[in-house]
């Protein structure tokens, strides 16, 4: 049975992972649109300089990271 610190350890590893493979798939292809992937409005230029590699807003972002909460 794993204790409290291999399940940090497992959502810390799993959180990485999902952030490296953003980054990568910046790189590999930058951001042509300003648009969010999800629901197509503008991506703030703040959210933007902040985060290059980002492909959604601050808003949809959020809604992912909490359903991938939910999924863990």
């Amino acid at each position: 049975m794993a204790d409290k610190a291999d399940i940090a350890a497992e959502i810390s590893e799993k959180r990485l992972e999902t952030t490296l493979k953003a980054i990568e798939k910046a790189v590999r292809k930058p951001v042509t649109t300003n648009e969010c992937d999800d629901c197509g409005e503008p991506i703030p230029a703040a959210r933007r300089r902040a985060a290059p590699w980002a492909s959604t807003c601050i808003e949809c972002q959020g809604i992912r990271e909490q359903q991938a909460k939910h999924r863990s």
